[in-house]
C-alpha cells in the first residue's frame, strides 16, 4: 500500500489529537517513518514524503516531521532511537519556560517547563533542549510515561493546528538521556538541513490547497480562475524548484553550513504558500471553506504552521547574510 492509500484509510477524515496519536504510531509500525537522512543521497525522497504527509493533514504532518527530525537527530549524534517509539521534537525556548538538566549518574534529572510540546499527550518519548548548569544548551531523549512528566492543557487555544494539541509540560525530577554533547544541537550541520524540511510541509499543503483550483478550472475554465491558476503555478513551481536545487545542494555537501541554503528556502516556500492561499480562495470563493472538510482543515492550520517563519526576522537575516553575494545568472 502506498502512503497516500495509508493515510486515507488510517485518518480519512478531521482528526482531534488522540487520533493523530494513533495515526503517528500506524506509520511507524507499518515502517513509514524511516526516511532516507538528510545528506544521504535521497534527500529529495525526505522532503517528498514530508509533503505527502502534509498534503493530507497538517496536524499530522507536525507529529510526523517532529518525529522523523528526532530520529535523524539522535542518529546523526550517534545514538539509537527506541524501538517502536514515536517521538517529539521540542526546541523552542520561550523565556518563560525553561528546561534544566542535573547529572545524575549516567543519566541526567530534567526540572522546569516546556513550553509548544507538539503531541505531548500522544507520543511516547521526546527529544528536547534543556540547559546545563554551565547554561549551555543540551540534548536529552525522555520518556514521557513516568511519574516525573506532567502533560498540562496549559498553553494551546488554538484552532488551525489545534490537533497537534502543542501543551506546556513539566518535568520534575524526570529521568533523561544527555544526547551529543552541549550545543550540538544547533552546530550540526543538520539543523539548517531540517528546516528546509519544514518548507517542504508548507509545500504538500499548498499544493493540496491548490489542486482543488486546478480541478475546478478543468471542470469549468473560467478566464478569471484560469488567471489564478497561472499565479498559483508559477508560485509552486518557483517553491518546488527551489526544495528540489536544496536536496541535490544538501547531498552534494552533507557536512555544509546550510543556513543560507535554508533561508532562501524558507522564504520562497512561505511567500509561495501565502501566494496560493490568497488566489485559490479568491478563485473559488466560500465554497471549499464550507464544503470540502479537508481544504477547511488545511486552510485553517497552514496560516499557523507557516508562523513556524519568524516573517522580517528571518527575512532580515536573510538580507544580512547577501549582502555581499552575487546574484549574476
Amino acid at each position: 500500500m502506498d502512503l497516500q492509500a495509508f493515510l486515507q484509510k488510517q485518518l480519512p477524515d478531521y482528526a482531534d489529537t488522540p487520533a493523530l496519536g494513533r495515526c503517528l504510531r500506524a506509520l511507524v509500525e507499518a515502517g513509514f517513518d524511516q526516511l532516507p537522512l538528510p545528506g544521504s543521497g535521497q534527500t529529495l525522497a525526505r522532503f517528498q514524503r514530508l509533503a505527502e504527509v502534509g498534503g493530507h493533514d497538517l496536524g499530522l504532518c507536525k507529529l510526523y516531521e517532529g518525529h522523523t527530525d528526532a530520529l535523524a537527530i539522535i542518529q546523526q549524534l550517534g545514538g539509537s532511537p527506541t524501538p517502536a517509539s514515536t517521538w517529539g521534537m521540542w526546541a523552542a525556548e520561550p523565556p518563560q519556560a525553561k528546561v534544566r538538566v542535573t547529572p545524575s549518574g549516567q543519566m541526567v534529572l530534567l526540572d522546569g517547563r516546556k513550553a509548544w510540546c507538539s503531541g505531548a499527550a500522544v507520543l511516547s518519548h521526546a527529544l528536547l533542549t534543556a540547559w546545563d548548569d554551565q547554561d549551555q544548551q543540551q540534548l536529552v531523549a525522555v520518556a514521557l510515561d513516568q511519574p516525573g512528566v506532567t502533560v498540562t492543557t496549559d498553553g494551546w487555544q488554538a484552532v488551525g493546528m489545534a490537533a497537534t494539541g502543542s501543551v506546556e509540560v513539566v518535568f520534575e525530577g524526570a529521568e533523561a538521556q544527555a544526547i551529543g554533547n552541549p550545543g550540538d544541537y544547533l552546530q550540526r550541520p543538520g539543523f539548517w538541513q531540517g528546516g528546509i524540511g519544514i518548507a517542504a510541509c508548507w509545500y504538500g499543503a499548498a499544493q493540496s490547497i491548490a489542486e482543488r483550483l486546478r480541478r475546478h478550472c478543468a471542470q469549468r475554465p473560467e478566464p478569471h480562475a484560469l488567471a489564478h491558476l497561472g499565479a498559483v503555478d508559477s508560485a509552486l513551481h518557483a517553491a518546488a524548484e527551489v526544495l528540489r536545487v536544496s536536496a541535490l545542494a544538501i547531498d552534494a555537501q552533507p557536512t555544509a553550513n546550510a543556513e543560507l541554503l535554508a533561508r532562501r528556502a524558507r522564504a520562497v516556500v512561505e511567500n509561495s504558500a501565502e501566494q496560493v492561499i490568497q488566489h485559490v480562495g479568491r478563485a473559488l470563493g466560500a465554497g471549499p471553506y464550507c464544503k470540502d472538510r479537508q481544504f477547511a482543515q488545511l486552510i485553517a492550520d497552514l496560516p499557523v504552521f507557516l508562523r513556524q517563519s519568524h516573517a522580517e526576522r528571518d527575512l532580515a537575516a536573510l538580507g544580512q547574510a547577501v549582502i555581499n553575494e552575487d546574484w549574476t545568472l
